[in-house]
């Protein structure tokens, strides 16, 4: 049994894609990830771009709700100055996904004798 569920997940190690990462944040609302990427020697990869990730939490009845989504910045200030609006962007794809969802939800409802 335990070597079916080996064989369902793949843990091998990208050696090729790996990047190290480093946060930063204002202790309030903001955390941007800064993804540097690097050698499998831990050396850095000048062939490949720095990713920033931003994520910060919406509050709502159920509890806090994390938001993350990809910065296009050329460097860790940009990523801040792109903050808002990148998260505001991605909350409402979000919004957005979640009235698909429900209306889907409400579609599969069957009501006897209709």
């Amino acid at each position: 049994m335990a070597d079916e569920k080996s064989e369902t997940f793949n843990l091998d190690v990208n050696r090729a894609g790996l990047y190290q990462e480093e946060s930063f944040t204002d202790l309030r609302a903001c955390t941007v990830r800064r993804l540097s990427p690097v050698n499998p020697d831990g050396s850095p990869d000048k062939g490949r771009k720095t990713i920033y990730v931003g994520q910060t939490h919406v509050i709502t009845p159920a509890g806090p709700l994390p938001i993350q989504s990809m910065i296009q910045a050329k460097d860790l200030q940009q990523a801040f100055k792109k903050f808002p609006e990148t998260m505001k962007a991605a909350m409402d794809r979000l919004i957005e996904e979640a009235k698909k969802a429900q209306q889907q939800e409400q579609s599969r409802i069957v009501v006897p004798g209709r």
